[in-house]
């Protein structure tokens, strides 16, 4: 079965991104490929300076045809919308779902850190998660996608020579072997053929 196909036959009800070093780039070109259509909510760490406000909801809204949201505490999850975590905050899933913030300690020196988010999703979501890891320079994120492969979660990494800091993907491909490993353009392709919740049916009008 090709990648479409496959991901066709999931139920995917929520996906997890973690990128570092050229993110954003990263989500210009993936963030966009999302249906506005689309029934799963999306969860996304981005290493930013933990001392400045984040700008990346106020960049992507105009970018993504889903609602856009900077991830609050105990905020409910609302399918069909984009959360980011905020700076200097872990993003954690829990049960409901809802959103938790947390100040815990930095993991490989960041908060928020993929792992955290990835983890939690994967307790939460279990096989009807989708993991994305992206182009970054450290090893965040290798444990997470590894937490999303044992809770029968579906895996995707960008192709390390693809990315602009490979070190982060590769970290990841020596853990887990990911159902997918794509350059970006090929994960947006393949993001496109997301299931979504489709055109609401039309009242049938009596004749005459």
């Amino acid at each position: 079965m090709s990648s479409a196909g496959w991901l066709l036959e999931r139920r995917i009800d929520a996906i997890v991104l973690g990128a570092s070093a050229g993110g954003v780039e990263a989500l210009t070109v993936l963030l966009p490929c999302l249906s506005a259509e689309l029934r799963a909510a999306v969860f996304i760490v981005v290493h930013l300076p933990r001392e400045r406000p984040s700008l990346l909801t106020e960049l992507f809204v105009s970018k993504c045809a889903l609602h856009v949201r900077e991830a609050e505490d105990k905020m409910p999850v609302e399918p069909g919308t984009v959360y980011f975590a905020p700076p200097n905050y872990h993003l954690l899933l829990d049960k409901g779902p809802q959103l938790a913030l947390s100040v815990d300690d930095p993991v490989h020196l960041s908060r928020p850190s993929i792992d955290v988010l990835f983890q939690s999703a994967a307790d939460i979501y279990g096989n009807r998660l989708l993991g994305i890891i992206l182009t970054g320079a450290n090893q965040d994120g290798t444990a997470g996608l590894a937490a999303v492969h044992q809770a029968g979660g579906m895996t995707i990494v960008q192709e390390p020579g693809s990315a602009q800091a490979p070190h982060m993907a590769a970290s990841a491909l020596k853990e887990t072997k990911a159902d997918f490993v794509l350059p970006l353009n090929e994960i947006g392709m393949l993001l496109k053929t997301l299931p979504t919740s489709g055109p609401q049916p039309q009242p049938i009008r009596a004749a005459g």
